[in-house]
């Protein structure tokens, strides 16, 4: 039998000692962002991405074996085990052919050909399925009883045999899926009695496309479509071809039995193996659908939380609106609710001097450094009021986006930061933060719920959520956390904590203060070796006892720094202050059989950071202000705009009105590429080109092609 890590050695092309020693760590309790960062030696600088990939082609043969397991154990119950099968069951790691070879021995409730059975046709189903030279119909009159009253129905019930027979074929199996595999068209029809309720549908009433070919998105679109009952979907190959291939295997002669043999492989072509065929492939291509569009989600989700930050600020956020005026709320550099109120500067109050009075006021009074505005219903127009006012501090005007914000305000993380305030406080709140720290804000909020992705509830929610858990650990842990300002919920997801520890941590501080050293960890009540190991060097301890603690050096570590610091003839806080000393340490020298050279580089380059943010500086972005709404579109116009979201068929953009327009991914470059994230990321800035307004559907076409991009 082979070894699994063999198997996932050759389908990955990572060496096997890479493969067996990851998955030694991962089993050791060790999380993927602390192997990727801190155990380069014994993975041989294997980043996340791979590291994952050998997780998930572990869990998945160990759940394969375990399915063996079960399968010999039920066989063997039946004393229908030979050695020969249990060999090819032990040598056999794909589920499809492992199913395939269990499915004749597979309990099954009663059949056609099971009543067939109890009728004692089955010797006359093998004498039809040797194909032998007999009259039939002769030999039927044989099995003729009290259940069994005439030959046509004798024949009928030998064929439901041979029908089962043929549908659990192996080799019948593997020739129709390569079918499938090779030929097979998806394809989709309208119910006609629902044509009209289908409209947002329309693309797909009569849609056709080679599965191998057919993109994610459409694929799901047909499955939610099937789902509300608007559409039929099916998955065929050519049917000429499949019986083809199986009458190739079974029909031998020309006599009776093989044109009886003939009739029963169309019948259990069309009765049996298609539909199972079909159905497996249903599945897998949902489930490749389910992939592409997690992986564009969880691409999204991580270009969004890397969003630079304002940083530290006094904020005040606005979350817009008409008839309900708009929620103002101020807070502090550590995102405290400072105050909050209303304005109704728009229509149908039009209140536009009182609304500038007391907002001009609140900037002053609160002393306040930067206002965020979400971007939902009257985002721009409130945008445009705030710019036309003449403040008596300098203050920066930014739009954030504000997808999830509802959720959070109505969430129970919400309800305990807020219990006195309403939702479209909390609401205002979040959208102010989301300035000072979008990583802070949005680890509150279930990652589906933030708005950056394709079909997110047509998915494996189970797949999503486990994707999307992955992003915001590795994210959180990339960026690192500082450990006397993360709330719990971000405290939460760093490298070997979780909800408990997290809580923990947070109850520390409230009765000790502040953190002064990373060695306090320890003291912290359920927080052991291994969660200290895991932890400490994503946590950061500005202006704490030891400068290492203030970077993403290990404590494991501290021990080499310390040496070179000495061997440099300086302290170690001079050393972190004037990391360009390193340049001229020999590295070798302090190689040891933990350390080695990987981790010597990620330390110096560390060093060197000198705290740089990885998330970069944000920026802020002017929207064309002569266009407020579709009307004011023209085919033609150039515009500044900003990616809101990504999906495989191309990216939405924000230029300023209610509506996103959609840049197709064959208009985003000049050149082919095979998906938008190629050239796009998620808030990046972009010159696009207004190519067609469909004013009645609120739709907009863009295209970046022969726009020259000026960001």
């Amino acid at each position: 039998m082979q070894n699994i890590f063999t198997i996932i050695s050759g389908e990955t092309g990572i060496s096997e000692r890479q493969v067996s020693n990851t998955v030694a760590l991962l089993d050791d309790g060790c999380t993927i962002p602390f192997i990727a960062r801190y155990r380069k030696e014994r993975t041989g600088g294997l980043d996340e991405t791979q590291i994952e990939l050998i997780f998930k082609r572990n869990e998945y043969f160990k759940d394969l074996q375990a399915r063996k397991s079960s399968i010999l154990e039920t066989i063997a119950k039946q004393g229908k085990l030979t050695p020969e099968l249990e060999s090819a069951i032990n040598n056999t790691w794909n589920l499809n052919d492992l199913e395939d070879l269990y499915l004749p021995y597979k309990p099954k409730r009663r059949t056609r050909a099971s009543i067939a059975r109890e009728r004692g046709l089955e010797p006359l189903a093998k004498l039809i399925f040797a194909q032998k030279p007999l009259d039939v119909y002769a030999e039927a009159r044989k099995y003729l009883n009290d259940d069994v009253k005439s030959v046509e129905e004798a024949i009928a019930g030998a064929s439901d045999i041979n029908a089962e027979i043929i549908s659990e074929d192996k080799s019948a199996r593997e020739r129709i899926r390569k079918q499938f595999a090779q030929e097979a068209v998806i394809s989709s029809k309208v119910v006609k009695s629902k044509m009209e309720e289908a409209e947002k549908y329309r693309d797909y009433f009569d849609f056709s496309q080679r599965l191998a070919t057919c993109p994610s998105h459409r694929i799901l679109a047909m499955r939610r479509g099937e789902n509300e009952g608007f559409l039929r979907v099916d998955i065929s190959p050519n049917e000429e071809h499949s019986l083809k291939q199986l009458k190739y295997l079974f029909v031998h002669g020309k006599g009776q039995c093989s044109s009886l043999l003939e009739e029963t492989i169309a019948d259990a072509y069309s009765r049996l193996l298609k539909p199972s065929i079909e159905t497996e492939f249903a599945s897998l291509s949902k489930e490749n659908a389910d992939v592409a569009a997690i992986e564009v989600f969880a691409a999204n989700l991580r270009q969004l939380l890397m969003t630079p930050p304002l940083g530290k600020k006094r904020i005040l956020g606005i979350d817009p609106g008409y008839r309900t005026g708009c929620k103002l709320v101020c807070i502090d550099t550590e995102g405290n609710l400072l105050h909050n109120d209303n304005i109704y500067p728009h229509k149908p109050q039009e209140q536009t001097a009182l609304a500038m009075k007391k907002l001009s006021s609140m900037v002053s009074a609160y002393k306040i450094d930067a206002i965020a505005i979400g971007n939902g219903t009257a985002s721009r127009e409130t945008e445009y009021f705030v710019k036309r006012i003449h403040f008596d501090r300098p203050v920066q005007v930014f739009v954030v986006s504000e997808d999830g914000a509802s959720v959070y305000s109505a969430s129970s993380v919400a309800r305990e930061e807020f219990p006195q305030y309403d939702v479209t406080v909390r609401g205002a709140v979040s959208i102010a933060r989301r300035l000072m720290d979008p990583l802070a804000e949005l680890v509150k909020i279930e990652p589906k719920s933030i708005g950056v992705g394709q079909y997110q509830h047509d998915v494996d929610q189970k797949l999503l959520k486990d994707s999307l858990d992955r992003v915001v650990v590795s994210v959180v842990n990339n960026v690192g956390v500082n450990l006397n300002t993360a709330t719990k919920h971000l405290l939460t997801y760093v490298s070997g904590l979780g909800p408990v520890l997290a809580q923990n941590i947070v109850d520390y501080r409230a009765e000790h203060g502040a953190f002064t050293n990373r060695k306090q960890l320890m003291e912290v009540t359920r927080l052991g070796n291994k969660a200290f190991e895991q932890c400490a060097g994503f946590l950061r301890i500005p202006d704490g006892d030891n400068p290492l603690d203030n970077t993403a050096v290990h404590p494991e570590s501290y021990g080499v720094v310390a040496r070179m610091a000495k061997d440099c003839k300086v302290s170690l806080e001079k050393l972190t202050d004037s990391p360009e000393m390193l340049d001229s340490v020999d590295l070798s020298k302090y190689v040891t059989e933990q350390i080695g050279m990987p981790s010597l580089l990620d330390i110096v380059s560390e060093l060197k950071k000198k705290g740089r943010n990885p998330r970069g500086v944000i920026k802020v972005l002017e929207f064309d202000k002569n266009i407020h709404r579709i009307d004011d579109l023209e085919e033609g116009m150039v515009l500044p705009g900003i990616v809101t979201n990504i999906t495989n068929f191309g990216a939405f953009v924000d230029f300023g009105i209610k509506e996103n327009g959609l840049v197709h991914v064959s208009q985003i470059s000049e050149k082919r590429i095979e998906s938008p994230t190629d050239v796009l990321k998620l808030h990046q800035y972009v010159m696009v080109k207004v190519v067609s307004v469909d004013k009645e559907r609120k739709r907009v076409q863009l295209t970046m092609k022969g726009v020259e991009q000026e960001f």
